[in-house]
Parts: C-alpha cells; structure tokens; sequence
C-alpha cells in the first residue's frame, strides 16, 4: 500500500527536478565612467531569442533553460560597448560595467562606397531594405505583457500577462494575417468600477441611441459591467493590443496600410537628420533625428479627433544593411484644435509615446521589446455650485483627473519550425486581456518577464492593498 505515496514522490522529485534544473540570474548593468545604471540595455543568450531589458534601475532578471546554461549571456546596449560572458562564469557579486563607444561620422563620410549621407536619403534606403530585413515568413513571438493604467498619483489598475502574436509575415496585411493570444495571466488588479463615466458616454453616443452629457450620469446610476463594457470597447479601440501590432504605430510592420505612417508621404510630415555614429553589439548604427515636417500626423481613429501632430525621436539603423534596430517616437499635439484638446483634456501635449527596439534572429529583425503610453480621459472635471458640494472637488484634481495607459511587451522566444506554428494555430485564440484567465503559478515559475522598477513595485504594492491577485 506505500507505492502510490512512493509514486507521488517519484513524481514530485522529477517536477521539481526540471523546474529548478532552469538557471536564474539576476545583476545590474552599469555606465563605467558614469556609475549610473543603463536602462532598456540588452540581456539575451547568444545566438537565441531569449532574454529580456534591464529596468529603470539598470537591474534585470533572466530564467534560462537547462539547455543553455553552458551557453554565453551577451549584454548590450546602443552606444556602449558589448560584454559576453559564459554562463558558466556568471558572477552577479558586481555590477556589469558597459563603456560608452562611438564611430567616427568622418570615417563614414571618407568611405569610397557610394552610400546615402542625409537622414532622410538613409530612412528611405532603410524602408526600401525591409522586405529583405523584416521577417519574410510565418513566425510566432512568445512574450510578457505588463498593462498599467494610472493617474499621477497612483496605479488605479495592472494586468500582467503572457502572450502569443502570430505573424504570416510583414508583406502581407496585418489586419488579416496577424493573430494575438493572452495565453496566461499573472496579476489581475482589476479596479475599474471607479473608472470613466467619460467612457460610458461615449460608448453609448457611438453604440446607441442614447445621446448624454458625462456630466449629466452619475456612478451609483451605472452598472459595473456596463462600465466595464464601455471600457473594453474604449480599450480596444485607442490602445488594446489590436492596435499596437495592427495600428499604424506599428510604422515599420504596417508600412503598406492606407495612410500608414511611414508610408509615401512619409518626407511630407517627417524629416530625417543624421545625428551621430554609434556602436551596438560591435556594429556600426546610424542614429538619426525625427523632426516635423510641412504636414500634420494623424491616426484616423474612428470616432476620436486624433489628428494635428508632430512627430519628434531618433531611429537607429544598422549601418551594414540598413536594418531598423530602434524606433523612439512621440506624437505631440501642434494644430490649435489638437492643442487646446490635449491640454483640456490630457494636462499634456504628447498624446503617444512608442518605443519598439527590434532584435535580429536567423538575419532577420523581429520586434523584442514594446513600451506605449497614452494619455486616457477618465472624467471630465467638477465645478461646486455650492459649498455642500466642495469636498467633491478634490477627486477631480489633476492628480486624481489626468489618467494614462502604459504597455509594455518583451518577447523572449521566437518559434519558426512550421509544424510548431500549425500546432499553437490550433488552439482557441483570444486577445482580451480582460478575460478572467485561472493563475498558474508553475507556469510563471519557469517564464520571463519584465523586472519592475523600484518605484513601480512600491505603486504595486498599494494597488495590492486594494485589490488582489486574481485566481480561480
């Protein structure tokens, strides 16, 4: 009678066996000359896709199969030089220092091949390469979505989870050839039901019959899950993940859309100016400057004035074969419609801030890491008629008022064997992540996510002490 406990030990020895028979390292990326920490620097196995940035602290974590853990970790980081080190020697008892390494722009210049020399003539050399740098085939990204909503005050609300995005491949529409799945979910502090009567009214403007003022409802008038409805619908249409890979903010993916970004008047609203050289992972990069151009940006989405920008950033472009290696892009509001809006509204003139860095795999350039914030209306502000009615105030001031969404997205494996795409393309896929999904605590044991910043796990924690991890 003792071999089924005997079994059970078995059992629970090998479990455990092939969970911890992972490595996990942790340490800190450094500025030698600087002694500052690096931020959004490179940590990732040599010649796979797995890896992951370093915080806000310089800090990260990194869970690395058993099957690499002879292999060598490469840390990088634009315009510093590059360390290697095998995993084997691994030492997190010191910081990893990185040197600041810049290429000579005269050197360059002094060249005998015939090469593009402006911004603007380089961009467009980069646009016309990506159909032989971007991925040509089917491919599917694993990754970590953290999703944070707030105020300047506070989390009001986070969802963490883990993410699949199929692609066909970047020549074909993404609309129709791109598929996003939320395969699990980690943390679900879910605090929406103090959220926007701003959204409920716009939802049943556009949806319905019913045409309000968010001035004229009231919450204890509203229920939760049409709140939580409207919500949802505003979500996925301003900043669900729909929009971050089939939007046109994905410039460089969807390049072919109608009006996309960067697409044939890309020198009408944009202009391009070469900045400097630098050194990423001991290749040369062009680093160039995003300015306004005659015309104005915008987004066309439906139902929201979401025109009137310009454009400001840097792109970094591989100097050998013209790959796009980073995009870092704001929209700021600049027509006297889009300004007095943003203002009213946002307490902000920048309405989108994106960040793609993108990681070569197989001579091809996938996207490795996302960052996406925006600013979001949750109420629309409140004047007291009276003093009754002053104490109301407060909960509509600016730090209370003034809400933004960040997205962040860090993918760690990339699967191209075609047997292993038609297999995850059979399952069930679906990109709510709203959806109650039940915690799997072995499965975050052994997967790769984005390490919090300091001041972030502090925010974390005071939304923990209003809401809870969600299980069922």
């Amino acid at each position: 009678m003792k071999y089924p406990n005997q079994l059970l030990y078995i059992l629970f020895f090998l479990f455990a066996t092939s969970v911890f028979a992972q490595k996990e390292i942790n340490n800190q990326v450094v500025d030698f000359f600087k002694d500052e920490p690096i931020e959004s620097a490179s940590v990732y196995i040599q010649n796979t896709a797995i890896g992951t940035i370093t915080n806000a602290d310089g800090k990260f974590v990194l869970r690395i199969p058993k099957e690499n853990v002879s292999d060598t970790l490469v840390i990088s980081s634009i315009g510093y030089s590059t360390e290697k080190i095998p995993l084997d020697q691994f030492d997190a008892s010191d910081a990893i220092y990185l040197v600041e390494a810049v290429a000579s722009l005269d050197e360059v210049v002094l060249e005998a091949e015939v090469r593009p020399k402006t911004g603007n003539d380089i961009v467009l050399k980069a646009i016309e390469r990506l159909s032989s740098t971007m991925p040509d085939s089917s491919y599917i990204q694993k990754g970590f979505l953290r999703h944070k909503e707030r105020n300047k005050k506070e989390f009001k609300w986070l969802i963490e989870s883990a993410i699949s995005v199929y692609d066909s491949s970047n020549s074909v529409p993404a609309k129709d050839y791109l598929k996003i799945n939320v395969d699990q979910m980690r943390k679900s502090y879910d605090l929406r039901d103090i959220d926007s009567l701003f959204t409920y009214a716009s939802y049943l403007n556009q949806n319905t019959k019913i045409k309000t003022n968010p001035r004229n409802l009231k919450r204890s008038q509203v229920k939760t899950a049409l709140l939580e409805k409207s919500i949802k619908w505003n979500d996925n249409r301003v900043n669900g993940l729909q929009n971050i890979f089939q939007g046109k903010l994905n410039m460089f993916r969807n390049i072919d859309g109608k009006k996309a970004i960067f697409g044939e008047n890309i020198l009408e609203n944009h202009q391009f100016r070469l900045d400097t050289i630098l050194v990423d992972n001991e290749r040369k990069l062009y680093k160039i400057e995003i300015n306004k151009g005659e015309e104005y940006v915008g987004l066309d989405t439906k139902g929201i004035y979401n025109e009137g920008f310009e454009p400001k950033g840097w792109l970094y472009i591989y100097y050998d074969n013209f790959a796009i290696k980073k995009v870092e892009y704001e929209l700021l509001a600049a027509s006297k419609e889009q300004k007095s809006r943003s203002k009213r509204l946002f307490d902000t003139n920048v309405n989108h801030k994106l960040i793609i860095n993108y990681k070569e795999f197989q001579d091809k350039m996938y996207p490795n890491y996302i960052y996406y914030e925006t600013p979001k209306l949750v109420n629309v502000g409140f004047k007291p008629k009276n003093k009754q009615e002053e104490h109301l105030a407060e909960q509509y001031n600016k730090e209370e008022r003034y809400y933004y969404t960040v997205q962040e997205i860090l993918f760690s494996d990339i699967i191209v064997n075609h047997d292993e795409i038609e297999a995850e393309l059979k399952k069930e896929w679906d990109m709510d992540i709203f959806s109650p999904k039940p915690y799997n605590k072995e499965f975050w044991e052994t997967y790769n996510v984005l390490l919090e910043s300091e001041d972030d796990e502090k925010l974390i924690e005071d939304l923990s002490k209003r809401a809870s991890l969600f299980k069922e």
